[in-house]
């Protein structure tokens, strides 16, 4: 072989080694290329999965912050409407007291009232003799003194004029009533239901029972006034007639008991009204 033929052989050994290193690489790098490529379409496959998973947290997030606005707010609500039912419970309790205190103060004047009406009801009938008890009748009815007497004890046969035998019964009714000063005195007449005899002299210008019931309070009134010396702003006249009856007109007794005048004695009503319109003052 000459030399000519030797180097060309060289060179194509060469050149075929050279060949065959060229395709590995080729291989190895396509493998490559296709190892990073999935690489990367991984990646982005989880790139996005994160994505969303962080736009879900977001609006996870998002909703929570609003649902504790709305919780946050209704609890500043609440918050505030126990704060107005707590002023007004505590309004409520104040009235209670008050109205309880009130209460109190009431009972306190019925109390002191009623204790009032019990000693001077002692007291006049313990002045009054047992004959006298008889025909008066004391009683004490929803806090006011009623002594109640017959006619036949205070008036003239017939008339309205007060007889002689009236006027120690009467000076005792006025003792008591001089000695209570803070209390006012209603005379009350009433008949029992028979017509009065207008042909009779003492019945001159009397027109019927209602006029009689009035006359025969009115004369009470007067000597009370006049014997005795009741101040007559005390005193006040009236008349029922037959209309309050006691019991029945149907017996000769019942008409006895309906015939009579009553005197009726009370706290003065205007001090009365301002012991309870006035409400008491705070501890």
């Amino acid at each position: 072989m000459n030399k000519k033929v030797f180097t060309f052989a060289l060179l194509a050994g060469a050149l075929m080694m050279s060949g065959c290193a060229s395709k590995k690489d080729l291989v190895n790098c396509q493998n490559e290329n296709r190892e990073l490529t999935n690489s990367y379409q991984t990646a982005k496959e989880q790139l996005a999965a994160a994505q969303a998973r962080v736009t879900s947290l977001e609006e996870q997030l998002a909703q929570q912050k609003r649902d504790y606005a709305s919780l946050q707010n209704s609890l500043d609500k609440s918050l505030m409407n126990t704060n107005s039912n707590n002023i007004n419970i505590s309004k409520l309790v104040d009235q209670i007291n008050e109205s309880n205190q009130y209460i109190r103060h009431l009972v306190e004047v019925k109390s002191k009232s009623d204790s009032l009406n019990m000693v001077l009801t002692n007291n006049l009938t313990r002045s009054l003799s047992k004959e006298e008890l008889k025909e008066v009748d004391v009683q004490v009815l929803k806090g006011v003194v009623y002594i109640s007497l017959a006619d036949n004890m205070l008036y003239k046969s017939g008339s309205y004029e007060i007889n002689d035998r009236a006027e120690e019964t009467l000076s005792k009714i006025a003792k008591i009533i001089m000695d209570y000063k803070d209390y006012d005195v209603l005379i009350e007449g009433n008949t029992d239901n028979v017509p009065i005899n207008t042909s009779a002299p003492s019945m001159k210008n009397i027109r019927n029972n209602w006029d009689l019931s009035a006359l025969r309070a009115s004369s009470v009134v007067q000597y009370l006034q006049t014997r005795f010396g009741v101040a007559p702003k005390r005193l006040t006249a009236g008349g029922r007639g037959e209309y309050n009856p006691v019991t029945s007109n149907d017996t000769e007794l019942g008409k006895q008991r309906n015939r009579r005048t009553q005197i009726i004695i009370t706290p003065k009503l205007d001090q009365f009204m301002d012991l309870i319109d006035k409400a008491p003052e705070k501890e």
